[in-house]
Protein backbone atom coordinates (compact mmCIF):
# COMPACT_ATOMS: atom_id res chain seq x y z
CA UNK A 1 0.00 0.00 0.00
CA UNK A 2 1.45 3.38 -1.01
CA UNK A 3 0.96 6.39 1.24
CA UNK A 4 0.75 9.85 -0.29
CA UNK A 5 2.72 11.88 2.25
CA UNK A 6 1.98 15.23 0.61
CA UNK A 7 -1.74 14.50 0.54
CA UNK A 8 -1.66 13.60 4.23
CA UNK A 9 0.30 16.73 5.10
CA UNK A 10 -2.13 18.88 3.12
CA UNK A 11 -5.09 17.37 4.93
CA UNK A 12 -3.30 17.96 8.22
CA UNK A 13 -2.89 21.65 7.42
CA UNK A 14 -6.63 21.95 6.77
CA UNK A 15 -7.47 20.13 9.98
CA UNK A 16 -5.18 22.37 12.04
CA UNK A 17 -6.60 25.54 10.56
CA UNK A 18 -10.20 24.50 11.05
CA UNK A 19 -9.59 23.02 14.50
CA UNK A 20 -7.75 26.08 15.75
CA UNK A 21 -10.53 28.37 14.61
CA UNK A 22 -7.87 30.69 13.24
CA UNK A 23 -10.09 32.40 10.67
CA UNK A 24 -13.05 34.67 10.96
CA UNK A 25 -16.15 33.42 9.20
CA UNK A 26 -15.89 34.56 5.62
CA UNK A 27 -18.77 35.29 3.34
CA UNK A 28 -18.68 34.00 -0.19
CA UNK A 29 -20.67 32.08 -2.76
CA UNK A 30 -20.68 29.03 -4.98
CA UNK A 31 -21.69 30.20 -8.45
CA UNK A 32 -22.62 27.99 -11.42
CA UNK A 33 -22.85 28.79 -15.12
CA UNK A 34 -26.32 28.75 -16.76
CA UNK A 35 -25.75 25.36 -18.39
CA UNK A 36 -24.92 23.81 -15.01
CA UNK A 37 -21.54 22.46 -16.11
CA UNK A 38 -18.98 24.48 -14.14
CA UNK A 39 -18.99 25.93 -10.61
CA UNK A 40 -16.66 28.31 -8.79
CA UNK A 41 -16.43 28.81 -5.04
CA UNK A 42 -15.52 32.47 -4.46
CA UNK A 43 -14.58 33.88 -1.05
CA UNK A 44 -15.41 37.46 -0.14
CA UNK A 45 -11.79 38.58 -0.65
CA UNK A 46 -11.84 37.21 -4.21
CA UNK A 47 -9.85 34.00 -3.77
CA UNK A 48 -11.37 30.59 -4.54
CA UNK A 49 -12.11 27.45 -2.49
CA UNK A 50 -15.27 28.48 -0.65
CA UNK A 51 -17.30 26.09 1.50
CA UNK A 52 -21.00 26.90 1.78
CA UNK A 53 -22.04 23.61 3.37
CA UNK A 54 -24.66 23.04 0.68
CA UNK A 55 -23.16 23.05 -2.82
CA UNK A 56 -20.14 20.98 -1.87
CA UNK A 57 -17.60 19.07 -3.92
CA UNK A 58 -17.29 15.54 -2.52
CA UNK A 59 -13.59 15.29 -3.39
CA UNK A 60 -12.74 18.71 -1.93
CA UNK A 61 -11.22 19.28 1.50
CA UNK A 62 -14.14 19.82 3.86
CA UNK A 63 -16.49 19.95 0.89
CA UNK A 64 -14.97 23.16 -0.50
CA UNK A 65 -15.57 24.28 -4.09
CA UNK A 66 -12.78 25.88 -6.09
CA UNK A 67 -13.05 25.12 -9.82
CA UNK A 68 -15.50 22.24 -10.33
CA UNK A 69 -16.90 20.41 -13.30
CA UNK A 70 -20.37 18.96 -12.78
CA UNK A 71 -20.53 15.38 -14.04
CA UNK A 72 -23.79 13.50 -13.65
CA UNK A 73 -24.95 16.03 -11.08
CA UNK A 74 -21.78 15.63 -8.97
CA UNK A 75 -19.15 18.36 -8.56
CA UNK A 76 -15.58 17.21 -9.23
CA UNK A 77 -13.21 19.86 -7.94
CA UNK A 78 -9.70 20.62 -9.15
CA UNK A 79 -8.28 23.04 -6.57
CA UNK A 80 -9.63 22.04 -3.15
CA UNK A 81 -8.68 18.36 -2.62
CA UNK A 82 -5.97 18.06 0.00
CA UNK A 83 -5.47 21.79 0.58
CA UNK A 84 -7.31 25.00 -0.17
CA UNK A 85 -4.36 26.34 -2.15
CA UNK A 86 -5.67 28.97 -4.57
CA UNK A 87 -5.05 32.62 -4.07
CA UNK A 88 -4.06 36.04 -5.26
CA UNK A 89 -2.09 39.02 -4.05
CA UNK A 90 -1.34 42.62 -4.94
CA UNK A 91 1.44 44.96 -3.93
CA UNK A 92 2.51 48.53 -4.51
CA UNK A 93 5.08 50.93 -3.07
CA UNK A 94 6.56 48.06 -1.09
CA UNK A 95 3.30 47.05 0.66
CA UNK A 96 1.29 43.90 -0.11
CA UNK A 97 -2.04 42.28 0.63
CA UNK A 98 -2.93 38.71 -0.30
CA UNK A 99 -5.36 35.84 0.30
CA UNK A 100 -4.83 32.08 0.17
CA UNK A 101 -6.55 29.89 2.74
CA UNK A 102 -4.04 27.10 3.28
CA UNK A 103 -0.74 28.41 1.96
CA UNK A 104 -0.97 31.85 3.57
CA UNK A 105 -3.36 31.15 6.44
CA UNK A 106 -6.22 33.16 4.96
CA UNK A 107 -6.54 36.88 4.25
CA UNK A 108 -3.51 39.08 4.94
CA UNK A 109 -3.57 42.90 5.00
CA UNK A 110 -6.71 43.07 2.85
CA UNK A 111 -9.97 44.68 3.95
CA UNK A 112 -13.18 43.58 2.25
CA UNK A 113 -15.19 46.62 1.20
CA UNK A 114 -18.05 44.71 -0.44
CA UNK A 115 -19.09 41.31 -1.70
CA UNK A 116 -22.21 40.59 -3.76
CA UNK A 117 -23.37 37.51 -5.63
CA UNK A 118 -26.14 35.94 -7.67
CA UNK A 119 -26.53 32.34 -8.81
CA UNK A 120 -24.03 32.94 -11.63
CA UNK A 121 -21.93 35.96 -10.56
CA UNK A 122 -19.79 37.15 -7.65
CA UNK A 123 -18.06 40.51 -7.15
CA UNK A 124 -15.46 41.31 -4.50
CA UNK A 125 -13.93 44.71 -3.73
CA UNK A 126 -11.06 45.01 -1.27
CA UNK A 127 -8.33 47.47 -0.37
CA UNK A 128 -4.86 46.88 1.01
CA UNK A 129 -5.12 47.49 4.74
CA UNK A 130 -1.99 49.60 5.20
CA UNK A 131 -2.19 51.10 1.71
CA UNK A 132 -5.92 51.89 1.45
CA UNK A 133 -5.61 53.77 -1.83
CA UNK A 134 -4.76 50.47 -3.55
CA UNK A 135 -8.18 48.95 -4.36
CA UNK A 136 -8.89 45.68 -6.18
CA UNK A 137 -12.26 44.67 -7.64
CA UNK A 138 -12.78 41.15 -9.02
CA UNK A 139 -16.01 40.47 -10.87
CA UNK A 140 -16.72 36.80 -11.68
CA UNK A 141 -19.26 35.84 -14.35
CA UNK A 142 -19.61 33.26 -17.15
CA UNK A 143 -17.39 34.22 -20.09
CA UNK A 144 -19.64 35.63 -22.81
CA UNK A 145 -17.73 33.87 -25.60
CA UNK A 146 -17.61 30.43 -23.90
CA UNK A 147 -20.15 30.33 -21.03
CA UNK A 148 -20.41 26.53 -20.98
CA UNK A 149 -16.71 26.14 -20.20
CA UNK A 150 -15.23 29.31 -18.70
CA UNK A 151 -15.82 31.93 -16.03
CA UNK A 152 -14.21 35.34 -16.41
CA UNK A 153 -12.77 37.21 -13.43
CA UNK A 154 -12.54 40.86 -14.49
CA UNK A 155 -9.81 42.32 -12.26
CA UNK A 156 -9.45 46.06 -11.78
CA UNK A 157 -6.58 47.46 -9.71
CA UNK A 158 -7.10 51.15 -8.92
CA UNK A 159 -5.09 53.87 -7.24
CA UNK A 160 -7.82 55.90 -5.57
CA UNK A 161 -5.39 58.34 -3.94
CA UNK A 162 -3.61 61.53 -4.92
CA UNK A 163 -0.07 60.08 -4.95
CA UNK A 164 1.37 57.58 -7.45
CA UNK A 165 1.73 53.96 -6.32
CA UNK A 166 4.94 52.42 -7.64
CA UNK A 167 5.98 48.85 -8.50
CA UNK A 168 2.45 47.44 -8.68
CA UNK A 169 2.44 43.63 -8.84
CA UNK A 170 -0.26 40.96 -8.99
CA UNK A 171 0.08 37.22 -8.28
CA UNK A 172 -2.30 34.37 -9.04
CA UNK A 173 -1.42 30.87 -7.87
CA UNK A 174 -3.18 27.52 -7.62
CA UNK A 175 -2.38 23.93 -6.76
CA UNK A 176 -3.97 21.66 -9.35
CA UNK A 177 -5.58 18.55 -7.76
CA UNK A 178 -7.35 17.00 -10.71
CA UNK A 179 -9.77 14.08 -10.27
CA UNK A 180 -9.68 11.15 -10.40
CA UNK A 181 -5.91 11.22 -9.74
CA UNK A 182 -5.70 14.07 -7.25
CA UNK A 183 -2.06 14.81 -6.31
CA UNK A 184 -0.74 13.38 -9.63
CA UNK A 185 -1.45 15.87 -12.42
CA UNK A 186 -0.09 16.69 -15.82
CA UNK A 187 0.35 20.47 -15.99
CA UNK A 188 0.76 22.74 -19.01
CA UNK A 189 1.69 26.44 -19.15
CA UNK A 190 1.69 28.36 -22.43
CA UNK A 191 2.10 31.98 -23.55
CA UNK A 192 5.03 32.97 -21.34
CA UNK A 193 7.37 34.26 -24.05
CA UNK A 194 4.85 36.65 -25.60
CA UNK A 195 3.34 38.07 -22.39
CA UNK A 196 5.31 41.24 -21.73
CA UNK A 197 3.89 42.03 -18.27
CA UNK A 198 4.60 38.53 -16.95
CA UNK A 199 7.55 38.68 -14.55
CA UNK A 200 7.60 35.12 -13.23
CA UNK A 201 5.93 31.75 -13.84
CA UNK A 202 6.39 28.12 -12.83
CA UNK A 203 4.57 25.06 -11.50
CA UNK A 204 4.55 25.69 -7.72
CA UNK A 205 0.90 25.94 -6.77
CA UNK A 206 1.85 25.93 -3.08
CA UNK A 207 3.77 29.20 -3.37
CA UNK A 208 2.69 32.19 -1.31
CA UNK A 209 0.34 34.61 -3.05
CA UNK A 210 2.33 37.52 -1.58
CA UNK A 211 3.94 39.34 -4.54
CA UNK A 212 6.78 40.39 -2.21
CA UNK A 213 7.21 36.96 -0.65
CA UNK A 214 9.52 35.23 -3.11
CA UNK A 215 8.92 32.06 -5.09
CA UNK A 216 10.46 28.79 -6.21
CA UNK A 217 9.33 26.02 -8.58
CA UNK A 218 8.61 22.40 -7.74
CA UNK A 219 10.15 21.20 -11.01
CA UNK A 220 13.05 23.44 -12.00
CA UNK A 221 12.54 23.13 -15.75
CA UNK A 222 9.17 24.93 -15.51
CA UNK A 223 10.55 28.39 -14.64
CA UNK A 224 9.58 31.20 -17.04
CA UNK A 225 9.01 28.88 -20.03
CA UNK A 226 6.17 27.17 -21.85
CA UNK A 227 5.84 23.47 -21.12
CA UNK A 228 3.28 20.81 -21.97
CA UNK A 229 2.07 17.83 -19.92
CA UNK A 230 4.78 17.90 -17.24
CA UNK A 231 4.15 15.25 -14.61
CA UNK A 232 2.45 13.39 -13.23
CA UNK A 233 3.25 15.24 -10.00
CA UNK A 234 1.52 17.18 -7.25
CA UNK A 235 1.97 20.66 -8.66
CA UNK A 236 0.10 23.62 -10.15
CA UNK A 237 0.74 27.07 -11.61
CA UNK A 238 2.17 30.37 -10.38
CA UNK A 239 2.09 33.70 -12.26
CA UNK A 240 3.36 37.12 -11.17
CA UNK A 241 2.76 40.26 -13.21
CA UNK A 242 4.55 43.61 -12.90
CA UNK A 243 2.34 46.56 -13.84
CA UNK A 244 4.74 49.39 -13.01
CA UNK A 245 3.40 52.65 -11.59
CA UNK A 246 -0.26 53.57 -11.16
CA UNK A 247 -0.69 57.32 -11.24
CA UNK A 248 -3.25 58.99 -9.01
CA UNK A 249 -6.71 57.86 -10.13
CA UNK A 250 -5.31 55.34 -12.64
CA UNK A 251 -6.55 51.76 -13.03
CA UNK A 252 -5.24 48.56 -14.57
CA UNK A 253 -7.88 46.10 -15.82
CA UNK A 254 -7.35 42.56 -17.10
CA UNK A 255 -9.16 39.21 -17.15
CA UNK A 256 -8.51 35.90 -15.42
CA UNK A 257 -10.38 32.84 -16.75
CA UNK A 258 -11.29 29.65 -14.89
CA UNK A 259 -13.08 26.65 -16.32
CA UNK A 260 -13.34 22.98 -17.14
CA UNK A 261 -14.44 20.57 -19.84
CA UNK A 262 -14.58 16.88 -20.67
CA UNK A 263 -11.68 17.02 -23.15
CA UNK A 264 -8.56 19.03 -23.86
CA UNK A 265 -9.87 20.09 -27.26
CA UNK A 266 -13.06 21.61 -25.86
CA UNK A 267 -11.15 23.62 -23.24
CA UNK A 268 -8.48 24.85 -25.67
CA UNK A 269 -11.22 25.86 -28.09
CA UNK A 270 -12.97 27.86 -25.37
CA UNK A 271 -9.71 29.56 -24.39
CA UNK A 272 -9.22 30.43 -28.04
CA UNK A 273 -12.74 31.89 -28.19
CA UNK A 274 -11.95 34.38 -25.42
CA UNK A 275 -8.61 35.35 -26.98
CA UNK A 276 -6.41 33.92 -24.24
CA UNK A 277 -2.82 35.23 -23.92
CA UNK A 278 -1.42 33.01 -21.17
CA UNK A 279 -2.83 29.87 -19.58
CA UNK A 280 -2.35 26.71 -17.54
CA UNK A 281 -4.04 23.33 -17.93
CA UNK A 282 -4.46 20.70 -15.24
CA UNK A 283 -5.19 17.14 -16.34
CA UNK A 284 -5.46 13.81 -14.57
CA UNK A 285 -2.53 11.41 -14.32
CA UNK A 286 -3.99 9.24 -17.06
CA UNK A 287 -5.37 11.94 -19.35
CA UNK A 288 -2.48 13.95 -20.71
CA UNK A 289 -3.06 12.99 -24.36
CA UNK A 290 -6.81 13.64 -24.55
CA UNK A 291 -7.61 15.57 -21.40
CA UNK A 292 -10.19 13.00 -20.34
CA UNK A 293 -12.11 12.54 -18.16
CA UNK A 294 -11.60 16.24 -17.34
CA UNK A 295 -9.39 19.15 -18.33
CA UNK A 296 -9.28 22.23 -16.10
CA UNK A 297 -7.83 25.61 -17.06
CA UNK A 298 -7.07 29.08 -15.91
CA UNK A 299 -5.52 31.86 -17.91
CA UNK A 300 -5.17 35.56 -18.59
CA UNK A 301 -6.03 38.27 -21.12
CA UNK A 302 -5.04 41.93 -21.10
CA UNK A 303 -1.61 41.28 -19.57
CA UNK A 304 0.53 42.45 -22.47
CA UNK A 305 0.37 39.24 -24.47
CA UNK A 306 -0.88 38.10 -27.86
CA UNK A 307 -3.60 35.58 -28.66
CA UNK A 308 -1.96 32.14 -28.46
CA UNK A 309 -4.85 29.82 -29.40
CA UNK A 310 -7.30 29.76 -32.31
CA UNK A 311 -11.05 29.82 -31.65
CA UNK A 312 -13.00 26.60 -31.28
CA UNK A 313 -13.76 26.42 -34.99
CA UNK A 314 -10.07 26.21 -35.92
CA UNK A 315 -7.30 23.66 -35.49
CA UNK A 316 -6.00 23.37 -31.95
CA UNK A 317 -2.30 22.48 -31.84
CA UNK A 318 -0.38 21.77 -28.64
CA UNK A 319 1.67 24.64 -27.13
CA UNK A 320 4.89 23.13 -28.51
CA UNK A 321 3.40 23.38 -31.99
CA UNK A 322 2.85 27.12 -31.48
CA UNK A 323 6.54 27.47 -30.73
CA UNK A 324 7.39 25.87 -34.08
CA UNK A 325 4.86 28.05 -35.91
CA UNK A 326 6.23 31.18 -34.24
CA UNK A 327 9.80 30.26 -35.14
CA UNK A 328 8.80 29.62 -38.77
CA UNK A 329 6.97 32.97 -38.99
CA UNK A 330 9.94 34.81 -37.50
CA UNK A 331 12.27 33.13 -39.99
CA UNK A 332 10.02 34.15 -42.87
CA UNK A 333 9.97 37.78 -41.71
CA UNK A 334 13.77 37.89 -41.45
CA UNK A 335 14.12 36.35 -44.92
CA UNK A 336 11.74 38.86 -46.52
CA UNK A 337 13.47 41.79 -44.84
CA UNK A 338 16.85 40.59 -46.12
CA UNK A 339 15.50 40.28 -49.64
CA UNK A 340 13.97 43.75 -49.48
CA UNK A 341 17.23 45.28 -48.27
CA UNK A 342 19.40 43.36 -50.75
Amino acid sequence: MQINIRAISKMAVIALLVGAGSHRAHAGAVITNPSGTVSLGVNDAGHLNFTDGILTAPNGAGGAVGVSIIDGGVRRDSTSPGCLCEGWGVSGSGVSGYANISTDGGVNNLTVDSFTSTATTATSTVHVGTLPDLVVTQAYAPAAEAPDVLFRDLVTITNTGAVAITDVRYVRVMDWDVPPTEFAEFVTIAGTASTTLLARSHDNGFNTANPLGGDAPIIGSTVDVDFADVGPADHGAYFRFDFGTLAAGESKTFSVYYGAGFSEASVLGALGDVGIELYSLGQSGGGAATGTPYTYAFGFKGVGGVVVLPPSGGAVPEPSTYGLIGAAMLGAVVYLRRRKNA
